[in-house]
C-alpha cells in the first residue's frame, strides 16, 4: 500500500475562510465528527455543527432554506456526517435539504444520490452488477411469500439483511425458508443473499476498504469469531495492504455509486473470488483509524475543503 497520505494547508474561498455546515447525529456531534470539524477549522474553515432536523424549507429565506448558523443564506460547503434516523417523512425533508443544497450550488459530501443509492442496499447491489463487479448473489422482493418460494426454489444458507441498516445489526443467517422473520420485523422487504462462507469455518474475515476522492487511504482485514465481522459487533481491526484486485474493485464501487467518500466492504467466497459486499456513504473509521498511519479525518476535510475551494485535491 501506499505510504500514508500527508496534507498540506489548503487555501480560502473567501479572505474568511469557507463557511461549512457538518450535518452530525445529535447537537454536539459524535468522535469523527469532532476531529472533522477540528481538522477543517485548522485549515481556515468556519464550522457550524448542526443536524439536518434542524433544517427547514422557508420561502422568506433569500435562499429558500433555512440552515442554522447562516441566516438564511447559504453555506460554501456541506458535510454529511448523519443523516439520523426518522420517519419516512422526516428522511424524506432531511435528502430534500441535501438535494436543494447541491441545486442551489452547494458542494456537498457525500450527496442525497450517493446517500440515497447506499443507504437502500438493493441498489447499490444493483448498481454493482450493472458495473459489472462481482457480488454475492442476491434477491430482494416483497412479502414473506415471495420470499419463502424463492428459497424453497434454492435451498441453500443464506444472509437476511434490514434494506437500511448499518454496523451489522439486524443482520440474521438462516438455512432454510421456514427460518425467515415475520414481515413485520422486516418491513416486509427481504433482502436475501446467499450465505458465502465455508461450513466448516470458524475464523471469519472479511475487508473494509476507505476511498476519498478517486483514491485508497487505508484499509483493514475485520477478523472475528462470529460470521458478523463488523468492528462494532466485536471483530478485531488488523492493518491491511490490499492487493491490486482489491484497490480496483473497491474505486470501482465508489465509482458504481457516485460517492466522494465511502467505506467499501469487500469479501471472498468459499472458493476465494473476491466480491463487493456492502458500501457505506456515512462510513465509521474509529476501529480503522487505530490500525492506521493515515489520519483519517486530516485527509478527508483536506479533500472535502479543496473540492469546496476548487483547488487541487491531495496526490
Amino acid at each position: 500500500m501506499n505510504k500514508p497520505v500527508t496534507t498540506t494547508e489548503l487555501g480560502n474561498a473567501t479572505p474568511q475562510g469557507p463557511r461549512i455546515v457538518l450535518f452530525v447525529e445529535d447537537g454536539s456531534g459524535d468522535w469523527h465528527a469532532r476531529r472533522l470539524k477540528k481538522a477543517m477549522e485548522a485549515r481556515g474553515a468556519t464550522v457550524v455543527t448542526t443536524t439536518l432536523s434542524a433544517c427547514a424549507f422557508d420561502t422568506s429565506c433569500p435562499s429558500g432554506l433555512d440552515i442554522p448558523g447562516f441566516d438564511g443564506g447559504l453555506p460554501d460547503g456541506a458535510f454529511v456526517r448523519s443523516v439520523s434516523t426518522g420517519t419516512l417523512e422526516q428522511i424524506t425533508l432531511r435528502l430534500g435539504i441535501l438535494h436543494a443544497l447541491r441545486e442551489s450550488g452547494v458542494r456537498v459530501w457525500n450527496d442525497a444520490r450517493a446517500i440515497e443509492r447506499c443507504v437502500d442496499k438493493s441498489t447499490a447491489t444493483f448498481l454493482f452488477q450493472k458495473a459489472g463487479l462481482a457480488t454475492p448473489p442476491t434477491r430482494v422482493v416483497e412479502t414473506h411469500a415471495r420470499a419463502h418460494a424463492h428459497l424453497t426454489a434454492d435451498p441453500r444458507p443464506f444472509v437476511l439483511k434490514p434494506l437500511f441498516g448499518s454496523q451489522g445489526n439486524g443482520v440474521r443467517r438462516a438455512h432454510n425458508a421456514d427460518e425467515l422473520p415475520a414481515p413485520e420485523e422486516v418491513g416486509d422487504v427481504y433482502y436475501m443473499q446467499h450465505y458465502l462462507r465455508a461450513p466448516e469455518a470458524t475464523l471469519f474475515e472479511d475487508w473494509r476498504v476507505f476511498v476519498s476522492n478517486g483514491r485508497l487511504l487505508s484499509a483493514m482485514v475485520r477478523r472475528g469469531k462470529s460470521w458478523i465481522t463488523n468492528v462494532h459487533q466485536g471483530a478485531e481491526p488488523i492493518a491491511h495492504d490490499p492487493c491490486t484486485e482489491m484497490s480496483a474493485l473497491a474505486l470501482a464501487a465508489v465509482a458504481a455509486i457516485g460517492a466522494d467518500y465511502a467505506g467499501v466492504d469487500l469479501i471472498r467466497d468459499a472458493s476465494g473470488k473476491l466480491m463487493v459486499l456492502e458500501i457505506n456513504s456515512n462510513p465509521a473509521w474509529k476501529g480503522l483509524q487505530s490500525v492506521t498511519a493515515t489520519d483519517i479525518a486530516d485527509t478527508l476535510a483536506a479533500d472535502f475543503l479543496a473540492a469546496v475551494t476548487q483547488l487541487p485535491a491531495l496526490a
